[in-house]
Order: structure tokens, then C-alpha cells, then sequence
């Protein structure tokens, strides 16, 4: 079975065929998604979509794109989620957090201040970060270390084996997915080849980021397996221990993944 560690699954370009989405998930192979929130306004509708969909799970924060119409007091009612979410097994961690520096127009030191809080309520309550890393891995990486949280994932990385290495050092796991299907993408390619099996995760980004075989089409949490088969061709191994070890390394850096099988 294999694991989609970062699926937008209430994104609006599912609005029409949500279910069925979830359903070709499971039917593939997907025994888990995780749906991480981007602001105080869907922090509701994660938890109410995991909660519906089977083998789903939910993760709440502030994404870096939505801190321009952030107030400070969200931060107050995503520790107030968060505290309410503790005893709720489809709960995983604080995400999506963190910082983005490819889009123009981002104000620097609010992402910073919006993502240096959330990292601690992580300290905090011994939760994982999912963290956006976009253009900003030295950044991040700074983040994760200043406010020590040592666990989580550093989604859809595309940084040095220096970084990589850094973020493996602080306890981080790293998210590939439809990137790593290109062949041009060398350096993604390079490093989801060459870096140790047990440092890497499985994602869509879905709708996003999607595969070369879906290119500028809507992604979906069922192309997982083939995105993992890719990955074990680069690999030279098998796509079921490419499942078995992507699994595994998803439940080391989300460990509430392990609380239910439902």
C-alpha cells in the first residue's frame, strides 16, 4: 500500500468529483492521504473531509501564500484547533507551514512570522511540520533548528544534497512526487535516486505538481503508485519495496498515522 503525504483534497477542482477522487486513491493502492490546511478558513473543512474519507487524514497551519490576509489572532485559533485535534486520531501535525520565496509580492518578514509561530506550537505540543519550501530551504531549515522542531516533511523539495543532507540532519523527512516523472527535472531526479530510501516520502501536491503523463492536467491522489513506480525504476528496486519503505518513512515522519487503521 502506498502513502500520498500531501494532497489538497478539498481544493475547489474537486469540488465536482471529490469522492470519486478518493475512491481511485484507495482502489490504486492509496491507504492514506494526508490534507494539509492552508488557512483558518478550511481548517474545518480538512478535519470534516478526512473524517469522511477513508484512509484520510488532516494537518492544520497557515500556508505561506494565505499570510497576506492572516491576522495575528488565527494564530491563536490554530492553537486552539490544535488543542481540540490532540485526542483526534486523524490529526498528524502543523501544516502546511513555512516560507516561499518564488512568488512576487510576499511580504518576507510576515511569512517569517506566521512560520516561526506555528513552528512553535509544534515544539510545543510534540507535533511534525509539514513545510512549504519553496525558493527558501536555507530558511526553513534555519526555522526548523532556531525553534527545534525535528520531525515533519519538507514538501515537494527540490534543494542541493547539501540541503537535502541538512534536513535529513534535523530529522526531516522529504516530499518528491509528479517532479521526479520528468525527464528533464535532473537534479530532482539525482536526488530522489541518490539519496538514502528511509529520508523520502511520497506526494501528489494534487491538484497540483502533476506528473509528465498529466501535464497541465489536474492531479490526483491515485497516480501515487505510478509516481513510486518511477521512482523504484531510478532506484533499481521494485515498486513493492518502494511502497513498503515510502510507507514506513511516512509513518516515521507523520507518526499519527499509526493511530487507527480506519
Amino acid at each position: 500500500m502506498w502513502t500520498d503525504t500531501h494532497c489538497h483534497l478539498d481544493a475547489a477542482e474537486f469540488d465536482a468529483d471529490r469522492d470519486a477522487v478518493a475512491s481511485a486513491a484507495h482502489a490504486a493502492g492509496v491507504s492514506r492521504i494526508v490534507i494539509p490546511a492552508v488557512a483558518r478558513e478550511n481548517f474545518s473543512t480538512v478535519r470534516a473531509l478526512a473524517h469522511r474519507t477513508p484512509g484520510a487524514r488532516y494537518a492544520l497551519g497557515i500556508h505561506p501564500l494565505y499570510t497576506p490576509k492572516a491576522r495575528d489572532d488565527d494564530l491563536d485559533v490554530l492553537r486552539r484547533e490544535i488543542e481540540a485535534s490532540l485526542d483526534d486520531p486523524r490529526f498528524v501535525g502543523i501544516g502546511e507551514i513555512g516560507l516561499d520565496y518564488f512568488v512576487p509580492g510576499l511580504d518576507e518578514a510576515r511569512q517569517q512570522h506566521f512560520y516561526d509561530a506555528q513552528l512553535r506550537l509544534a515544539r510545543e505540543f510534540g507535533l511534525p511540520a509539514i513545510c512549504h519550501v519553496r525558493k527558501s530551504q536555507d530558511q526553513v531549515l534555519k526555522g526548523l533548528r532556531r525553534n527545534g522542531v525535528t520531525s515533519g516533511i519538507a514538501h515537494a523539495f527540490n534543494g542541493s544534497f547539501q540541503q537535502a543532507r541538512a534536513f535529513v540532519d534535523q530529522g526531516m523527512h522529504l516530499g518528491f512526487g509528479g517532479n521526479l516523472t520528468f525527464e528533464r527535472a535532473l537534479q530532482i531526479r539525482r536526488l530522489a535516486q541518490q539519496l538514502p530510501l528511509e529520508a523520502i516520502v511520497l506526494e501528489t501536491d494534487a491538484p497540483d505538481i502533476p506528473p509528465a503523463w498529466l501535464y497541465r492536467e489536474r492531479n490526483t491522489p491515485d497516480q501515487v503508485p505510478r509516481i513510486g513506480t518511477v521512482l523504484a525504476g531510478l532506484r533499481g528496486v521494485s515498486p513493492e519495496e518502494l511502497a513498503l519503505g515510502t510507507t514506513a518513512n511516512a509513518a516515521a515522519a507523520l507518526p499519527r498515522l499509526a493511530l487507527s487503521s480506519a
